[in-house]
């Protein structure tokens, strides 16, 4: 399934699989969540790009070595996109408590369940 497959106006992009679980039981509100996997080629951002350009889309990744790497590089290609923040303190996006998570993707406007909150 592509991004244009679904109905969505936002878009989040995340590193790997329990990152991708751990927003989805959070978000209320139809969002595509796309993981790369820790990485991204260029050329696969590059399409990635032209599917989301008509998109609100955010970054979120883990405070770690890796995560920075794939922000600086969507940064670089694709400054549009916003970029969301867990605290260093969790330094993972799949470790960080679901409240947390929440309350970065609530700054985003981005619905979530009010039980996180």
């Amino acid at each position: 399934m592509t991004v244009t497959d679904v109905e969505v106006g936002k878009v989040i992009i995340v590193e790997g699989k329990s990152d991708k679980k751990k927003v989805e039981c959070v978000i209320k509100e139809p969002v595509q969540i796309i993981c790369t996997n820790g990485t991204i080629s260029l050329s696969r951002l590059d399409e990635l790009i032209e599917e989301l350009f008509s998109m609100e889309v955010f970054v979120l990744v883990d405070s770690d070595e890796a995560g920075e790497k794939l922000r600086k590089q969507f940064k670089r290609e694709f400054p549009e996109a916003a970029h969301l923040y867990v605290d260093k303190m969790y330094r993972e996006v799949a470790s960080a408590p679901e409240q947390h998570v929440a309350s970065v993707l609530l700054s985003a406007n981005i619905d979530v369940h009010a039980k996180f909150l």
